[in-house]
Formats: structure tokens, sequence, C-alpha cells
């Protein structure tokens, strides 16, 4: 970065009126990597004007999906709300400046208009009778503030993802600024933050794409520099349509309670609409050295589970295991269930050797690992329960004593066991089914000389003494 190029500025800038849904995630993950990525500032800002359907436990909810997606933002939060009085003074800035002019047409007028205009099957942009009134003749009456848009000519945005896009300014309208009540609207609240906090670059849903060509006539007006736009694509579900509940989970906290890796969430979601080459799998600092708009498609994502719970499970597979167990405590924390007592914590440690490898999610992980988060008697589910009939129940017996003694390595574990079901006639793997039965209860775990070696030889003892008794 030379020193004449002014620091990177990117901002997320949610309404604070539900959840933290996907697509709003994915946006403030693009423009945290890109502000990571350039040495530049990321923020945040609440833009909770809609007093009627803003909610504190709405930006709460907002705060927590960020905090668990790792999405750190530089200062504070900024309330769209708290800075209605400097949108109202850029409001009148640009009304004594000749760039806006004051309109007394009432709703029902404008409403007319545009119905004789429909009827007449003519444009229904409002054109206000207003705009080139002198001041001296205004009435003594309600009025609004309206921008003072171009006539003539076109209104062009560079888009870092959509490319050049045009607009003929006689199909722009002169957009209200502040409402009759001298409250200021959205579009002028988003350009005056933007500017006043510094901001870089936009990027954001191509939903707004429209909004860029109106809230540039606004820069030019105050003569700001425009930030540089890149509007990204929606996001669809696997059927091509718009996401939405039909598809499942929206909410950001309902995957973290589902029990994805916020590593795996991070991955996924910059796939979604970005790639880099043919690289699925990737590391933070990867995406944050990657990222670029220029790796940004122009058609939209589609969102895909079985994807998501792959590279969950890859980066379950390489998280380290004390940030596991963090995770872990986190995800059970979300899903409303028991957290794990210090026993089963130290015991979740000694085993997650053999658990992580293959486990997509934490609830599949937990699962695995009930052979050190239960304890005896282990009452077999109903899968295990089959495996542990009279035959299989005789040969644990005779088991029992082989290990006794034996020293307690895999080789030595693997060489007694093997030993007795030749005794038998059998294999070693026609065994692993009543061990696993014995050891744990159930039919999906570890290796059972995993789970020998994590347990130790007196709970091993035990355990099989338990299941064939």
């Amino acid at each position: 970065m030379s020193a004449s190029t002014p620091p990177v500025v990117t901002r997320f800038a949610p309404s604070p009126t539900g959840y933290l849904h996907i697509g709003g995630a994915r946006t403030a993950l693009f423009n945290w990597l890109y502000a990571r990525g350039r040495g530049g500032k990321f923020l945040l800002r609440i833009e909770d004007t809609d007093r009627a359907r803003s909610t504190p436990e709405a930006t709460d909810a907002i705060l927590r999906g960020m905090a668990w997606l790792g999405l750190d933002h530089d200062g504070d939060a900024v309330s769209q709300w708290g800075r209605r009085d400097r949108h109202a003074e850029v409001a009148h800035q640009m009304l004594a400046e000749g760039n806006a002019y004051k309109c007394f047409s009432t709703p029902e007028e404008i409403t007319a208009f545009r119905e004789a205009a429909k009827a007449d099957g003519k444009s229904t942009l409002f054109r206000s009778p207003w705009r080139d009134v002198d001041p001296s003749e205004h009435p003594d009456a309600p009025f609004v503030v309206r921008l003072k848009a171009p006539r003539e000519g076109a209104t062009v945005i560079e888009d870092e993802v959509q490319g050049t896009v045009t607009w003929q300014n006689d199909q722009l309208d002169d957009m209200v600024l502040l409402r009759s009540d001298g409250s200021p609207v959205y579009m002028l609240a988003v350009v005056v933050d933007d500017y006043d906090m510094g901001v870089t670059h936009v990027i954001r849903g191509d939903d707004h794409l429209a909004n860029a060509a109106r809230q540039s006539l606004i820069y030019k007006a105050m003569g700001w520099p425009l930030p540089v736009y890149a509007h990204i694509p929606l996001i669809h579900g696997p059927d091509g349509k718009k996401l939405s509940k039909r598809h499942g989970a929206l909410g950001v906290e309902e995957y973290q309670a589902m029990g994805y890796s916020a590593a795996g969430m991070r991955n996924y979601l910059a796939r979604l609409g970005w790639s880099h080459g043919d690289d699925e799998f990737f590391t933070d600092a990867q995406a944050i050295e990657w990222f670029g708009t220029d790796g940004i498609g122009k058609s939209a994502a589609r969102f895909d589970f079985k994807k998501l719970e792959n590279l969950s499970g890859q980066h379950i597979a390489v998280t380290d295991d004390a940030a596991l167990q963090q995770e872990i405590a986190s995800y059970l924390a979300a899903s409303g269930q028991p957290a794990l007592t210090e026993t089963q914590m130290t015991g979740l440690g000694d085993a997650m050797y053999c658990l992580k490898e293959r486990a997509r999610t934490f609830p599949e992980l937990l699962e695995k690992a009930y052979f050190v988060l239960g304890s005896r008697p282990f009452e077999p589910d109903e899968k295990a329960a089959k495996l542990l009939d009279d035959v299989s129940r005789g040969i644990l017996s005779e088991l029992t004593p082989h290990l006794q003694n034996a020293s307690w390595s895999r080789d030595t574990l693997e060489e007694a066991v093997a030993a007795v079901a030749e005794a038998h006639g059998t294999k070693l793997g026609k065994l692993a089914g009543p061990l696993r039965a014995a050891l744990a209860g159930r039919s999906v775990t570890p290796s059972v000389f995993d789970m020998m070696l994590v347990i130790g030889r007196d709970e091993t003892l035990a355990r099989l003494t338990d299941a064939s008794t």
C-alpha cells in the first residue's frame, strides 16, 4: 500500500430485526476477509432506524453470531439511529446548496398521480411540481426534503463484481431525504454513515445494486468520493430458489446449535460465491491472503448441507484438541445441553485423537465419545444389545483373563483378541461388534483397541465383566 493510498475500511451493516442469517454472515465474512487481508479496518454498524422492528434482542443475536464465526470488528459498533441528527444536518446542507428542495405534495396527491399515470399507461415515476418553485412561494405546510436528481444523462456505477452498470437518469426519481417529521430516510443515513466512517469499499448483496445508483447521487451532490462497490449475488437453496425458511436452518446460531465447526462454516461461506482456483478446503490465514473481489462470481451460489458437513469435518480433524474442547463446550451451551463435567472433559481430551478424524459435526464426535462420557454400567442401545448374545458374552468372558496380564499396548491387545477369535474359529472383526457393545454400549465407536488404550486396563476389564455376566 502506497503512502498516498488510504487504508482499506469495510463495514457490515445489518438491520437488527431478526437473527443473523446466512446471507448476512457471508457478507460480514467477505468484508472481514477483505479488510484483514489488506491491513485495513472492519467496522460494524447496526442499522436500527426502523424503530418499530429493531430490537435489542436482535442486535444481541447478530453480535453472538459474529462472535461464533470469529468475525471481530474494529472499534465499537455504531448505531445508525444515534446519528440521525448528523443525517438531517447533511440534508439541510444539500437544501442550502440547491442540491435538494422542499416538496409540499401530499401523499394523497402522489397516490392520485400514480393511479392516473398507470391508467393512462404512462410512467408512474413521480415528478414533484415543487422542484423549481422559488422558496418565497412556499406554503406554510408540512413538506419532505427531496434530492434534486439529474434529469438527463446517465448514472454509472463501476462495480467490482457486476462490472459497469448504467441507469438512465430520466428513470431515477427525486428521492426523499427527510420525511415530513424531519427524520432522515435509510438511503441518506447509509451514505452519510459510510462517508463519516471512512468506508472505502462497500461489499454487500446485489439486492442493493439499484440503491448504489441513487446513493451515488448523494455522494456527488456533497462532493464526496464514491466508495468502491462490490455487489455479490444472493444465496439460493438447493432448488435454485432464494434461500428461505423452507430450506432449513437460517440463523447462524442455529448452525452452531446443530454442531458445525466455526472454522468449517467460515470456509464454506467463503466458498459460497467466491473461489480461489480449485481450492475447497483452506485455513483462515489462506482465505485472508487469497480473498479478493476478482474471485467473486456473478451467479447465485447454492447452499449445500453435504458440502458444509464435509468441510466442517475436515476442520474438526485438523483443529487443536484444546480448541476443540472449548468449541464443544460452546456447542453444548448453544444447543441447550448440560455442560460436561471436569472428568468427562478430561476423558474427551484423552480420546480426542481417535474421535476427531471422521466426525463431521460435534454431535457425531460426542456420539463416538460416549465410551468416555458415559459411566458403568453401560446399558447397550438397541443395536449394541443385538451384538451381545449368549455366544458373544461367553467369548468376552473367555477374553477377560487374556487381558489381565497383557502388556497394555495396541499390538499386544490385538494379539490377545485375535487369539481368542481364532480359538473360536472366527475372525477378529467378528469380535469387534460385541467388544464395542461391551466397552461403550454403542455400535458406532472408535476402534476397540483405541477405546481400551484410552480407558485403561481396570476399566476395560470391569466393562467386559459387566457385559459377560
